[in-house]
């Protein structure tokens, strides 16, 4: 089986569960060196032993995605480590309380957008700089369906996934000519620890509903996209906003 990250090194944020843990062991399952990053520490060093049982390089760093200098500091590591920096998956994110724009607290907005979109800029910010050094590179930042399409009553993170939307398309067309690309993945509805401990049963499939293919997405049908636009055979691919939603948006 050929691995389409063979000797490559990555770094995947918000790793320790769900859609980034899946990332993370798809990387190290594709030959990759992976910076498995997350701000629970537990979670982080379950997801290596969990590439390590499998044969895997992976090393865990507990990390705030929301602070610039603990960005700056995992790209430091990944160098430290491994000597380079090939790939960067910026996946940490959180969801916000769920009120209408005219409910919502300030610090309730400051919060979401301080880890959803300064901290994809932070990340991105010594990413960049890193894979200039190295002379090339791919980053892959996780923004969501809600990128494109409103989520009622949760105003800070529709706007921090559009706006890490724009900010894909501005690195994809500054960096475009130093072989340095930039793609975001708009996962749907996936089925993560996440979402069945806030969501019941009834709410899950009424939301499954919601999308023609009638069902939830894996974080593994997630990871199996992200990882080919990491890879070289997305070698003409950047800029681009990739839905993975079971056709939420189609309709």
């Amino acid at each position: 089986m050929m691995s389409i990250l063979k000797d490559k090194v990555a770094i995947v944020s918000g790793a320790g569960s769900g859609i980034g843990r899946a990332i993370a062991i798809t990387y190290a399952n594709e030959g990759a060196k992976v910076i498995v990053a997350d701000i629970n520490e537990a979670h982080a060093d379950e997801t290596v032993k969990l590439i390590q049982e499998n044969g895997g390089d992976a090393f865990a760093v507990k990390a705030d995605s929301s602070i610039a200098t603990e960005n700056k500091k995992l790209v430091e590591i990944s160098v430290e480590k491994y000597g380079k920096l090939d790939i960067a998956c910026n996946n940490a994110g959180i969801g916000g309380p769920a009120k209408p724009t005219g409910e919502y607290e300030p610090e309730e907005w400051d919060k979401v957008i301080a880890l959803n979109l300064n901290g994809v800029f932070y990340a991105c910010r010594y990413q960049l700089e890193q894979m200039e050094k190295n002379g090339g590179g791919s980053i892959i930042n996780i923004a969501s369906v809600h990128g494109q399409v409103a989520a009622p009553n949760s105003p800070a993170y529709t706007a921090s996934k559009h706006a890490v939307v724009g900010l894909t398309k501005n690195i994809a067309a500054e960096y475009a000519t130093k072989n340095i690309r930039c793609n975001a993945v708009g996962p749907g509805y996936i089925e993560t620890p996440l979402l069945s401990a806030n969501l019941d049963q009834k709410t899950q499939d009424a939301i499954a509903a919601k999308s023609p293919i009638n069902r939830l997405g894996t974080p593994q049908e997630i990871a199996d996209l992200v990882a080919f636009l990491s890879s070289d055979k997305s070698s003409f691919t950047t800029g681009s906003y990739i839905i993975a939603d079971g056709g939420y948006t189609a309709i």
